[in-house]
This record gives C-alpha cells, sequence and structure tokens, in this order.
C-alpha cells in the first residue's frame, strides 16, 4: 500500500488571505498587507530533578510576535504612535486573519491575535525612483484564538 500524499490543490494560496485590525471600536479590513507571519513561542524552563543525570523541561508561559509588510498608504499604525507619543498610552489593538483557497479541501483557518502591540512605525519615507513604496510593521500580541480550523486532509 503507498503512502498517503497530500494533493497539490490542498495547499493554501497565499493572496486568498483576509486580514483585519480592530482599533479601540473601528474594525478595518487592512487590504494593504503584502505579507504578515504570527509566531507563537513557548518558553521552556530547564527543571532539575534528584537522581537523574539529565534535564527535564516544562513549559512554562510563551510569547506571541508578528511581523509584516504594507503598502505604504494607511495611517491606522502612525495615528497609534502620534496618540502614544502625545498621551503616554499605547493603544492595543486586534488582528484577525484568515486563510482560505476554495479549491483546497483544507478549508478555512481564522487566528484571532489579541492585546496587539506595534514595537516600532515608519512615520514618513520616500525613495526617488521607486515604483511602489512599502513599510515593515512588527509587534507582540499577548494571546489568540482560533475560531477556525482547517480540515482534516484525507490520509491524516
Amino acid at each position: 500500500m503507498p503512502n498517503a500524499m497530500m494533493k497539490a490543490k490542498d495547499s493554501i494560496y497565499g493572496s486568498l488571505a483576509e486580514c483585519y485590525i480592530t482599533i479601540g471600536t473601528r474594525r478595518y479590513n487592512f487590504m494593504s498587507l503584502t505579507d504578515f507571519e504570527s509566531k507563537w513561542e513557548v518558553k521552556i524552563t530547564e527543571v532539575k530533578i534528584l537522581g537523574k543525570v539529565g534535564m527535564g523541561h516544562k513549559a512554562a508561559g510563551g510569547k506571541g510576535t508578528w511581523s509584516g509588510t504594507a503598502h505604504y498608504n494607511q495611517s491606522h499604525f502612525r495615528a497609534i504612535a502620534e496618540h502614544y507619543q502625545k498621551t503616554g498610552e499605547m493603544p492595543y489593538f486586534e488582528i484577525q486573519v484568515s486563510n482560505e483557497d476554495p479549491t483546497s479541501a483544507a478549508g478555512r483557518q481564522t487566528i484571532i491575535h489579541r492585546d496587539c502591540l506595534c514595537d516600532k512605525f515608519t512615520l514618513a519615507k520616500f525613495k526617488a525612483g521607486e515604483e511602489i513604496l512599502d513599510e515593515e510593521l512588527s509587534g507582540t500580541f499577548e494571546s489568540w484564538d482560533m475560531p477556525e480550523k482547517f480540515n482534516e486532509l484525507e490520509g491524516y
């Protein structure tokens, strides 16, 4: 019996993603993003155990980070930076990302990143001769939810 293999059509085409940001009570379709990635890093602590030569390990917390590139044509994050600079209050926000490719049996997955912060801001920029301006974005988030999960593909 041959090994089960993923069908090429079940890969997810990245350009079909959706991204929304919620700042305060306003929700925006953040269609200016051209790439995005978030990661949840688990902190592993070493555990000393009497009578054992090797160390044990235990999960002891986590840290969320996100990064992306956007077209330089929106001011949402600059407005957050301006608010922080003038008031000392850094507004938290949410980022919701959904991936769905209608040709894939994987279906749809949605991740909602909660209590997000930006850690750097592009305030102004130009580049002579550049056809399209973009900007790098990055930050942290404190928790996340996955209200929609990909379907299990045949063979798992």
